[in-house]
């Protein structure tokens, strides 16, 4: 195949568009024009792997970390990856490297590492837009005054209310006439007791998360001139279809059973087919009364729905995903390749098991599966080898 065709079966897989905006996605090196006959997978483009690929006599290397990531401004054979690169140049080599694409795309490197957790029933994309609570599912609506319409958004706004994706303070809002009559007892704001009155009103609705309502309707309450304020609490779908799901950076998981720490580890070695990994546990997983997130709600200690010491809510990135998963709040578990100190001593502090199995671990074990996507996609007329010779820079001694 010519790269040029090989590329449909690339983007099919994982679409480029979906790679985060650093990144350095697509081809790399175009190669001297031959027919690609066999190609060699890896993570990292080293001179090892290099060399591997001339042995074999392959056309294209695909290394999911783009070989070329800062601009080089010339290739003079200075240090290893100036060498590197000119003898590949010299070599007729393509070279293509999916990177973030890849990550984000559904049944990616992220959705692979998901499966090796456990039977869950919800699982959610996270990109680096997503604020806390990512997961909206109960819309409030609220009927207020028209002239009161801007106060009671502002306030929802403010306890956390109309998030979606970037974007805040998103409302939905349909004017028109309500109607109410109070007894004897009542004190309108509008009117008087005894007499139907008709007022100019605005529907307003906003989603939000579960655990955020209480402080939402509270406030709401405070802001409403309506003695019994009409307010609509409606849960919305609990998963989303495939077909207009997000794809993103990240997972977030929800398990059908919670599990102890030292199972989910035991479930990532596993999965990753590595003896040793790094964790932060701390002594309390949100017990003694502080609130924890479980299965879309809020619960204490003393709720029966509420198991000491078990991880139900799982965020996954798969590589490096500190800065992604810091800005996550309302998960039990963080589990990604590897994150900065003061991220892991942060969640630590806040009750949170944090799991770093290494950079390219979280990485390297889907390859076998990226290769048969291709194959799936276009790409069988090549024959696919994976790098034995791409290996972690560093190791858990």
């Amino acid at each position: 195949m010519k790269l040029d065709a090989l590329l449909t079966a690339f983007r099919k897989v994982a679409p480029e568009h979906l790679a985060e905006d650093w990144d350095q996605v697509g081809v790399h090196l175009a190669g001297n024009g031959r027919p690609i006959k066999k190609a060699l997978l890896c993570i990292d483009l080293t001179p090892a792997v290099l060399d591997e690929a001339i042995a074999n006599k392959c056309q294209l290397i695909v290394a999911y970390h783009p070989p070329i990531f800062h601009p080089l401004k010339r290739l003079a054979d200075r240090d290893w990856k100036e060498k590197m690169l000119a003898e590949a140049v010299r070599k007729g080599l393509a070279v293509y490297s999916p990177h973030t694409a890849l990550d984000a795309v559904r049944e990616g490197m992220n959705d692979w590492l998901c499966e090796g957790l456990g039977k869950h029933d919800y699982r959610y994309a996270i990109g680096p837009y997503t604020k806390p609570g990512h997961t909206y599912r109960y819309k409030i609506v609220v009927y207020t005054p028209r002239k009161d319409a801007d106060r009671i958004r502002s306030v929802m706004a403010r306890e956390g209310a109309g998030w979606i994706g970037g974007y805040d303070n998103c409302s939905f809002n349909i004017d028109g006439v309500g109607t109410f009559r109070g007894n004897d007892q009542s004190n309108p704001a509008i009117g008087i007791p005894g007499r139907l009155e008709r007022v100019e009103e605005t529907r307003v609705e906003m989603i939000c998360r579960y655990e955020a309502m209480g402080d939402i309707l509270k406030a709401v309450r405070e802001a409403h001139p309506y003695e019994e304020p009409a307010i609509d609490i409606l849960e919305l779908a609990k998963e989303i279809p495939r077909e207009i799901d997000e794809q993103a950076a990240g997972r977030l998981v929800d398990l059908s059973t919670p599990v102890s720490a030292q199972t989910l580890i035991n479930r990532v070695k596993r999965c990753l087919n590595v003896k040793k990994i790094k964790a932060s546990i701390p002594p309390d997983y949100g017990a003694g009364g502080k609130e924890m997130w479980n299965s879309h709600r809020v619960v204490q200690e003393k709720n029966d729905s509420f198991t000491p010491g078990k991880l139900g809510r799982i965020a996954v990135c798969v590589g490096a995903g500190g800065s992604l998963l810091e800005n996550l709040p309302y998960a039990d578990a963080y589990i990604t390749g590897e994150m900065q100190h003061h991220q892991v001593l942060d969640l630590y502090q806040k009750g949170k098991v944090v799991i770093l199995a290494g950079h390219t671990n979280t990485e390297r074990p889907f390859l076998g599966r990226y290769r048969d996507r291709l194959i799936e996609e276009g790409g069988d007329k090549i024959e696919w080898l994976i790098s034995a010779a791409d290996r972690a820079p560093m190791a858990i001694m």
